[in-house]
């Protein structure tokens, strides 16, 4: 068992209880990937393996989890909601190497400064974040350009035990996963045509500046070269662009 199988194993079961999911596309290739990295006493076999589905309201729900043995943990799982509705994106990083432990968990928001949009998906969270975040400390500085992309619920923590990643963590993770799907249940469509553009170029901006600044880019082209890897950022990861251009051919 991986640090990390169990948060994804959780979000599975959570998502086929609460949810109408379907299958949803993963490219071929994609599906898990390994190498060897690493000599001598310090070879280590890396296998990535994917994850994706789609309900009613959630155009893909997908996971990204990298197992490398005692030095590299990570699993990255994003909810990016259909365009016809004003739902913020749920997101977990959860990376643990050789240093220690890195977490972000929040629901990004499509409209960071409305106080309207605030109001009806930051706000109720608040308590749960600070609930979570009086035993994981805030995690020091992070890009001053990413900040635009997350909601004052953001909990960013590096934690020095595993053992609090296995439980408070996990808690934590529960409870974000839990209350997002709480706005997916109440989630009406828009309809309104300027609204939805703004849904639709909000969803651009985020999937662009993450595409371009991901940070297992680096990692995943050691493991596995740079052609597979821009691939799976731009054909799965963050996909929306390719999508957009397949219903407009």
């Amino acid at each position: 068992m991986t640090l990390y199988q169990p948060f994804l194993d959780y979000a599975i079961a959570v998502l086929q209880e609460r949810l109408e999911l379907a299958a949803y596309p993963i490219p071929s290739g994609f599906e898990q990937k390994s190498a060897i990295v690493g000599k001598g006493k310090h070879q280590e076999s890396v296998l990535t393996t994917s994850y994706a589905s789609q309900s009613p309201k959630l155009r893909q729900i997908r996971a990204a989890h990298v197992q490398g043995g005692s030095s590299l943990q990570v699993l990255n799982f994003v909810i990016f909601p259909h365009l016809n509705y004003d739902l913020p994106f749920f997101g977990a990083d959860l990376v643990t190497l050789p240093g220690g432990h890195l977490i972000a968990l929040d629901m990004q928001p499509l409209f960071r400064d409305q106080p309207d949009y605030q109001k009806k998906y930051t706000q109720p969270i608040l308590p749960i974040f600070e609930s979570h975040q009086q035993h994981l400390p805030w995690g020091g500085d992070f890009p001053e350009e990413a900040q635009s992309f997350f909601s004052p619920a953001f909990l960013w923590t590096r934690p020095t035990q595993t053992e609090i990643v296995e439980t408070r963590v996990f808690s934590a993770f529960q409870d974000y996963l839990q209350a997002y799907l709480d706005f997916v249940d109440r989630a009406e469509p828009i309809t309104d045509a300027d609204t939805l553009q703004e849904i639709e170029q909000a969803h651009l901006r985020y999937l662009r500046y993450r595409a371009e600044k991901d940070p297992a880019r680096g990692m995943f082209t050691r493991f596995y070269g740079t052609e597979w890897t821009e691939e799976y950022i731009h054909g799965f990861l963050f996909d929306l662009e390719r999508q957009l251009l397949v219903a407009q051919s």
